[in-house]
């Protein structure tokens, strides 16, 4: 099955080889205000993301009201709710007659508009505005709903959190019948917040997956605190980075506790930036800003006394010694040395050169 090796969103190409992709999940951090989603569309393009993204979903569309009930107590990030599930998704829905003017807006701050739809009419509606789509993880078994969404010829961004292999594979395959620009993200889909999350991020994973569809762009879809997992991502192949992102953690709304804010946004960018620049390219070889520090580091062969014109260089005058200037003979190059006759006289200190034969 054929994949693409880097997936273009815009005017950015997504690939190993490119800057990694931000993608800043304002999901329901809007708290169903507007001016307050339009707001953090330009905090997320300050903060230095690519990308903002909504979720687009309908409470009575994506949970079963009785059903939820019907589990008992709510668990995980659910059990601080202070409402039903069923109630906090009918609250936090993003009203689709917004859907135009959250593009425009993004238009304007210079941002890619995104959203991660949870039904086919949402996918319907947003095609047309969009220049990829993100799938939850939470839809990685539904794999009608993945080819639907790949079928839109849209670039797709596939979490697959709370995943085995297997179903990451049967997920993939059910976009790639249909789509070969796809990227796959990594994600841990436990939502507390909790430093204890890192030893569940597993992003060896993420080379996992690079074995089993090399080339194909990979991300990272993360709600641990920090930027720790971000980094290691980046630094094992990731180049798509999703996080969700407030203006203030200390509002209500199930999101804002474990998202990023404006300044810790721009302290992920800034930092991952540098590590970007300083993964480099692989090849190894002195680098532009080494050449001084070679000289004052590397040893040069160096006369250990005064010797005039036709003596015979032997083991015991010379000895290695910083500085080496450009053109000094270096300590490995000893056997070039020794046997040799002088063709000029040297001076106790000076380092050897091809010109004094």
């Amino acid at each position: 099955m054929y994949w693409s090796g880097s997936v273009n969103i815009g005017s950015r190409r997504i690939a190993l080889d490119e800057p990694s992709y931000f993608i800043a999940d304002i999901a329901s951090s809007h708290d169903g205000d507007l001016e307050r989603a339009k707001a953090l569309i330009w905090h997320a393009k300050d903060a230095g993301a690519d990308c903002a993204k909504f979720q687009h979903f309908l409470a009575k569309d994506i949970v079963s009201d009785f059903g939820f009930k019907s589990l008992g107590a709510q668990s995980a990030h659910q059990a601080v709710w202070q409402k039903s599930v069923y109630d906090v998704f009918a609250q936090y829905e993003t009203p689709r007659e917004w859907t135009e003017i959250l593009a425009a807006e993004c238009a304007k701050a210079g941002v890619d508009f995104m959203t991660t739809p949870y039904d086919m009419a949402a996918v319907d509606l947003m095609a047309p505005l969009m220049k990829a789509f993100k799938i939850g993880s939470g839809d990685v078994t539904w794999t009608d709903f993945i080819a639907y969404v790949a079928g839109k010829n849209l670039p797709v961004l596939l979490a697959v959190g709370a995943s085995d292999m297997m179903e990451t594979e049967r997920a993939v395959n059910a976009a790639l019948a249909l789509n070969p620009d796809l990227c796959l993200l990594q994600c841990n889909t436990n939502y507390t917040g909790s430093a204890d999350n890192f030893a569940h991020v597993n992003l060896n994973v993420l080379r996992t997956f690079a074995a089993k569809w090399p080339g194909m762009p990979l991300g990272l879809s993360d709600h641990s605190p920090g930027h720790a997992a971000v980094l290691g991502a980046v630094a094992l192949g990731a180049r798509v980075i999703e996080k969700h992102f407030t203006d203030d953690n200390h509002r209500e709304g199930p999101d804002h506790g474990f998202s990023l804010n404006p300044k810790t946004w721009r302290e992920m960018a800034d930092r991952t930036r540098e590590l970007e620049a300083a993964l480099g390219d692989g090849v190894k070889r002195r680098e532009s800003n080494e050449f001084q520090s070679a000289v004052v580091q590397r040893r040069a062969l160096r006369f250990v006394r005064d010797m005039d014109i036709g003596e015979r260089i032997g083991e015991a005058d010379l000895e290695p010694l910083r500085p080496c200037p450009v053109g000094a003979l270096e300590p490995w190059e000893i056997d070039v040395v020794i046997g040799r006759v002088l063709a000029k006289r040297v001076a106790r200190g000076e380092a050897v050169t091809l010109d004094i034969f």
